[in-house]
């Protein structure tokens, strides 16, 4: 009994010694896992917030910026093109959308008209349309008026713009690189120029397309999904109806999905994706009418169908071999190639014998343009004589992308540690339009979030250095027993991380001054940003100012006077002709019918515009007569200094309507050495109606020995005198002329 007692009370005294302990300490445990999983989420969460804050941040600052056009000046549409943009939306809202489709617009290049419908991309307009539709019928405000929607599409879109951005690079390296990019998009020079509030142009919309449709594309190549390759698709398609520039996104995608096949990182993923965007994204391209068949049948889109072929072929046979045995997988592969290169080589030969049916191998000239530079100034001088189809200066790249340029190069290389589909992509988009952007500066846009999107990566990598530094540098031990203790805390972090966060770190003295220099350069890159959309891209083409002497401001409001007065002092069914360039904003603010628009989609008829503008007056007067030309305007800057003006645009009517008509030869128009307008100025020259419509009484205004303040040099014939022509107005600063064209010559001047 004491010995059954005994060991029964020995084995009592032993469970809470020795059993209870490994119980609580098991208890303290799980308590201590369970408060670091609730640390972590509530870090997690405060991060989101944090996240999301600074992203609807980041948007509306990307909104704010783009009004200093609007706080300056007033709501206005800017630019030429944006003028039928916005002429056509007033039609959509209020006649319909049907009314959009079928419109034939008989005001502009008469006398055949236009088809707007089946020749515009339709994309801006239906999508301004249906937003004016939805504040006025849905939030019921009906206050608002098109053209306020209009002017407000670029900076709305803008914010779309950084969002897409933020989820493709977050998706790619994370959300502080993701953030970091979207505040690049933000607030870039390049972009605000093309979507500031009044630049209702289809770049405002199309650069949110561009940068979502990647993102999608992306996302449905990572997680193989059908949902996400449908939805990269149908963003497709609304950048195919938005811009003509959608080439540049379906030559990009076959290249990256070419890059993945050569580096051997093909998957069921990256099949899935790319088939369905490219399936998809055709099929849609083509309901379009401006498209059509063009989608199947040009040049531009055959690499996409080329490379969806080879990954066929690709999948077959890695399919092959993964079922067959390998001796059968021999002859198989064998049987495959053989077929493959005849059948490619048949297709090949079709392909070949269809694009050769064209002068051009079915390529549009401007991406003739681009593959060789000076393809267009030796055949088609009509895209060459558009400025912003010229190759940029190298300091264009500095002041329209500033900060993002500097850090792109790191960017590139950050996205190779580790190279993995997204980051790939990123690399070849800005390899490619930092060719494109050097050829054309309008392609300054594509370059403009591929060059964000890098920056973002490379100062996201940088910060993330710093800040690691800093927050893991710590003071030196003050006695043997910190000492010791940090060394059992650095064995085991050893154990447990290979130390990998000691990697790549700098003291702290200097990661605090990296911050600081980080923190700086983002600031001054904000304030340089800030200061050029206020001042450089924000004033509209049809209002102008200088600075007087005291520091105000001065404006010229010119071509709304001009305009003004052919509305209201003109007859409605006068036809009008001018260059090309201002058909938009003739049609759309002075309503009259013009001979030539901005669409410049038929060649001859502009060069007839430029030649009668290179003739004597008398020549001149009876082309225009031949056209039903009531009345004939100018624009000219010598008054003011304005350099924009014909006489500057003068050789580009002498090329484009020498490439058509024989007897316009721009030799012609030269004077002793170069293109000049004073007493050493070609015979020709000083003959043109150009000429004559441009000085006529400018004597009489500046003196007999005044100088053009554009050219920096007199005019050589003060004595010009009009037979056909009547000066009808001529604008405060003198930049807008018009001329009536006489039914009859002035018989006393003609005598």
């Amino acid at each position: 009994m004491a010995g059954g007692k005994g060991k029964s009370s020995s084995g009592g005294r032993d469970h809470p010694v020795r059993a209870e302990p490994p119980q609580h300490g098991t208890k303290t445990s799980y308590q201590e896992k369970a408060q670091v999983t609730q640390d972590n989420e509530n870090q997690s969460g405060i991060a989101s917030t944090i996240e999301t804050v600074s992203l609807v941040l980041i948007a509306a600052v990307a909104f704010a910026i783009r009004l200093f056009s609007i706080v300056k000046y007033e709501s206005v549409i800017h630019e030429f093109d944006p003028y039928f943009n916005y002429r056509v939306t007033q039609l959509a809202s209020e006649k319909g959308v049907d009314a959009f489709w079928n419109f034939f617009d008989d005001r502009t290049w008469y006398p055949l008209g236009r088809v707007v419908g089946g020749t515009i991309y339709p994309g801006l307009t239906l999508t301004a349309t249906w937003i004016h539709w939805f504040l006025k019928a849905a939030l019921k405000l009906h206050p608002v008026e098109v053209k306020d929607v209009c002017v407000m599409i670029g900076p709305l879109f803008s914010s779309f713009t950084a969002i897409s951005t933020y989820l493709m690079v977050r998706q790619i390296k994370g959300r502080g690189a993701g953030l970091l990019a979207a505040s690049f998009v933000a607030t870039i020079p390049s972009y605000i120029s093309r979507s500031v509030a009044g630049s209702y142009d289809n770049e405002s919309v199309a650069i949110f397309a561009l940068t979502n449709t990647f993102y999608l594309y992306l996302k449905s190549i990572d997680t193989g999904s059908m949902f996400w390759g449908v939805a990269a698709s149908l963003s497709y398609f609304y950048m195919v109806s938005s811009w003509g520039g959608y080439t540049f996104i379906i030559n990009l995608i076959p290249i990256h999905a070419l890059a993945l096949l050569i580096i051997d990182k093909f998957n069921w993923k990256l099949y899935t994706g790319y088939s369905m965007f490219i399936v998809n994204g055709t099929v849609l391209a083509m309901v379009l009418p401006v498209i059509g068949f063009n989608a199947v049948e040009t040049s531009e889109h055959f690499s996409g169908f080329f490379v969806l072929a080879l990954m066929n072929g690709v999948a077959l046979v890695k399919y092959l071999k993964r079922t067959l045995t390998r001796e059968a997988y021999k002859k198989a592969f064998r049987l495959f190639v053989t077929t493959s290169v005849a059948v490619m080589g048949v297709v090949s030969l079709a392909v070949i014998t269809f694009a050769m049916t064209s002068p051009t191998l079915r390529w549009s000239g401007r991406s003739l343009s681009l593959l060789d530079p000076t393809y267009a100034s030796k055949y088609i001088p009509i895209i060459a004589s558009v400025s912003e189809h010229q190759a940029p200066s190298w300091s264009s790249f500095v002041n329209d992308l500033r900060l993002a340029i500097i850090l792109m190069a790191s960017g590139i290389v950050s996205c190779f540690r580790p190279l993995t589909e997204g980051s790939l992509f990123l690399v070849i988009w800005g390899v490619l339009s930092v060719y494109f952007s050097a050829v054309m500066v309008r392609l300054m846009l594509v370059l403009a979030p591929a060059a964000c999107c890098l920056a973002g990566i490379a100062m996201s990598d940088v910060l993330e250095v710093l800040c690691r530094s800093y927050h893991l540098a710590q003071p030196k031990p003050e006695d043997a027993g910190r000492k010791e203790d940090g060394q059992a805390r650095r064995r085991g972090r050893r154990r447990n991380s290979g130390s990998s966060q000691q990697r790549g770190t700098i003291p702290r003295p200097l990661a605090l001054l990296g911050i600081s220099g980080a923190i700086f350069a983002l600031s001054y890159h904000l304030f340089h940003c800030s200061f050029l959309g206020g001042e450089g891209y924000s004033s509209p083409s049809i209002i102008l100012q200088s600075r007087t002497r005291d520091g105000g401001v001065y404006i010229f409001d010119d071509y709304r006077e001009g305009y003004s007065w052919l509305r209201e002092n003109t007859d409605y069914d006068a036809k009008v002709a001018s260059w090309w360039d201002y058909g938009y904003q003739t049609t759309a603010m002075a309503d009259r019918t013009v001979l030539v628009d901005n669409n410049t989609w038929n060649n001859t008829h502009i060069a007839t515009v430029g030649r009668a503008m290179a003739s004597p007056e008398e020549s001149a007067w009876k082309q225009f007569r031949a056209l039903d030309v009531d009345y004939v305007f100018v624009i000219f800057g010598g008054l003011v200094g304005y350099s924009s003006d014909d006489i500057n645009k003068f050789l580009w009517m002498v090329r484009i309507g020498g490439g058509v008509y024989g007897d316009i030869k721009e030799r012609d128009y030269i004077g002793e050495g170069y293109y000049r307008i004073d007493e050493k100025a070609s015979p020709v020259m000083l003959n043109t109606l150009m000429y004559k419509l441009s000085y006529y009484r400018f004597a009489e205004t500046v003196g007999r020995d005044g100088q053009d303040r554009v050219r920096n040099t007199k005019f050589g014939n003060p004595d010009v005198k009009l037979t056909y022509f009547r000066e009808a107005f001529t604008s405060k600063h003198w930049m807008i002329r018009i001329y009536e064209v006489l039914e009859e010559p002035l018989l006393e001047q003609a005598h």
